[in-house]
């Protein structure tokens, strides 16, 4: 009788530090999969958007239009500052 309630305490003990490990193993696991989606959210704000990539392009591309009507303009001024054809 008394090997029955030894061996009864003792499982009893192990399935609950099991239980115990168990359960802290999954609270933090929680924890970390809420860390990773606020990760992610902020994340989000730091990408370009499409409209923002146009906006961007379509700046830069004026840009090198006025530098080449500027060098077509300078390249067509002689050097008595008259167009030659």
């Amino acid at each position: 009788m008394e090997m029955d309630m030894l061996w009864s305490g003792s499982l009893t003990a192990v399935i609950g530090i099991l239980g115990f490990v168990l359960r802290n193993y999954i609270a933090e696991l929680q924890r970390i999969q809420i860390l990773l989606n606020r990760t992610r959210e902020e994340m989000a704000k730091e990408y370009v958007t499409k409209v923002e990539v146009h906006a961007d392009i379509n700046r830069v591309l004026d840009r090198l239009d006025s530098f080449a009507s500027a060098a077509k303009h300078h390249r067509g001024t002689g050097a008595g500052g008259q167009v030659s054809n």
